[in-house]
C-alpha cells in the first residue's frame, strides 16, 4: 500500500503540489491527469524520492520513502518521462546492471534480464547499443529497468511516448497484467488511454487534488445534460417537431445518415430527468413514426477532463478575487484609520496652538490690569 498525506512543494513562492493526499492500493491501476505544469511529475519525483517535499509524507508499504529510503526505494520501479539509460552500453548489459543495483540476486539476475526482455519486446534488440535505438525503443529499455526487480509499485510518467500504435496495445496489456498483482500508477496525456486501462483517476490542477473517484464514477462530474442519439425512419423533422414539445428537453437537431430513408435525432435533455428514454419512445411511438435505434452518448473522459478543470480554474480565480477584494477593502480602511488619526493629530495641533494664544492673551491682559492697579495706586498717594 502507498499513503500519500498532505504532500507539497514550493519553488521560490510558487506552490507546484499543493497539499495533496491518497492511498493506493494492490491489484489496481490509477491514472494521473492534469494539464501541462499542474504538478503531475512533481508528485512522482516526490513519491519516488528523487526530490524532497516542502511538506508532507509518502509511505511505500510502511516505510517512510525519506526516513528509511533503501527499504522504501527497494518497493518502487519508476519510468520518468525521458529514461536515465546509459547510452554507450548495449541493452542487455544495462538491464544487468541496474538488476544488480537493484539488489536482484546474482543467481537469479540472468533470468530476470531475459524475462522483462521479453515482457517489453526487448530481446531483438539485446547486444545493440542503447544511443541506436529509436525513442520507442529506449522507453521501452527503461520501462524494463524499471521492473526487472519485480517491484510492488510501478510508477510510470508518459509510459507510451514514442511508441508506435502496435507497440503501445502491447504496453497497455503488460500493464493490465501487471496491475493484477502490482500498484501501478501513471500519467498521461492520452486520455483514451487512461479509461482503457485504469480502475481509479486522480486529477490535478494548479497543484492541488480535485478528482480523486473511480473512473465508472467519471460521469457525475460531467456537465447537467443528458444526450440521446435517436435514428427514426422517415419524416426526421416531424419527429424532431414531437420531442421538442416534451418536458426537460433543451435542444433536438435533425442530422442526415447513411440511409436516405431514415434521419438521426441528437436530443440533450436535463440528467436529472431519469425517464427520457422512455417518455421520447412513447412520444414517437404515439405519432407512428418508426424508431430504429436510441443510444444514450455519455461525455468522453477529454471533455469531462476539461470540464472539471475549467470549472476548478473558475473558482479559484473567483477566491483569488474575494482574496483581492479583501485586501482592498482592508487598505482601504487601514487609509481611512490613517485618515482619521491624521485629523485628528491636526486637530489637537490646532486646539493646543489655540490654547497657547488664549494662555498669552490672558497673560497680557492680567499684566495689563496690574500696571493699571499700579497707575491707580500711585494716585491716590500723590
Amino acid at each position: 500500500m502507498v499513503e500519500v498525506k498532505g504532500l507539497t512543494k514550493k519553488y521560490d513562492g510558487h506552490t507546484a503540489v499543493n497539499d495533496i493526499s491518497f492511498t493506493l492500493l494492490p491489484g489496481k491501476i490509477y491514472g494521473l491527469l492534469g494539464p501541462n505544469g499542474a504538478g503531475k511529475s512533481t508528485t512522482m519525483n516526490m513519491m519516488t524520492g528523487y526530490i524532497a517535499p516542502s511538506g508532507g509524507t509518502v509511505e511505500i508499504d510502511g516505510h517512510d520513502i525519506y526516513k528509511e529510503a533503501k527499504a522504501a526505494k527497494r518497493q518502487i520501479g519508476y519510468l520518468p518521462e525521458n529514461p536515465p539509460v546509459y547510452q554507450d552500453m548495449s541493452v542487455h548489459e544495462y538491464l544487468m546492471f541496474v538488476a544488480e543495483l537493484k539488489g536482484v540476486k546474482k543467481e537469479e539476475r540472468l533470468l530476470a534480464v531475459e524475462s522483462v526482455m521479453e515482457d517489453t519486446g526487448v530481446l531483438d534488440v539485446a547486444d545493440k547499443l542503447i544511443r541506436t535505438l529509436s525513442k520507442g525503443y529506449k522507453q521501452r529499455v527503461g520501462f524494463a529497468a524499471a521492473i526487472v526487480n519485480d517491484p510492488s509499485v510501478i510508477i510510470l510518467d508518459e509510459p507510451t511516448v514514442g511508441l508506435d500504435p502496435k507497440q503501445i496495445i502491447e504496453f497497455r496489456e503488460l500493464i493490465r497484467q501487471l496491475g493484477e498483482e502490482h500498484i501501478i500508477l501513471l500519467s498521461s496525456h492520452i486520455l483514451s488511454e487512461i479509461s482503457a486501462v485504469c480502475d481509479h483517476v486522480f486529477i490535478i490542477n494548479g497543484g492541488r487534488l480535485i478528482v480523486d473517484d473511480a473512473v465508472e464514477n467519471l460521469d457525475s462530474y460531467a456537465g447537467g445534460d443528458m444526450q440521446l442519439s435517436i435514428t427514426v425512419k422517415g419524416d426526421g423533422e416531424a419527429a424532431a417537431e414531437v420531442l421538442r414539445g416534451l418536458a426537460g428537453i433543451k435542444e433536438v437537431s435533425v442530422e442526415d445518415s447513411e440511409d436516405e430513408q431514415t434521419k438521426r435525432i441528437i436530443v440533450k435533455a436535463e440528467a436529472t430527468d431519469e425517464n427520457l428514454t422512455e417518455q421520447v419512445s412513447l412520444a414517437l411511438m404515439e405519432q407512428r413514426i418508426p424508431i430504429l435505434g436510441m443510444q444514450e452518448q455519455k461525455d468522453s473522459l477529454e471533455q469531462i477532463f476539461l470540464e472539471v478543470t475549467e470549472e476548478d480554474n473558475e473558482l479559484a480565480e473567483d477566491a483569488a478575487g474575494e482574496a483581492i477584494s479583501e485586501d482592498e477593502d482592508a487598505e482601504a480602511d487601514s487609509l481611512e484609520d490613517d485618515s482619521m488619526d491624521e485629523t485628528s493629530a491636526e486637530t489637537e495641533s490646532i486646539e493646543t496652538e489655540s490654547t497657547e494664544t488664549v494662555s498669552e492673551n490672558q497673560t497680557v491682559s492680567v499684566g495689563e490690569i496690574e500696571t493699571d492697579d499700579e497707575n491707580g495706586k500711585a494716585g491716590e498717594e500723590a
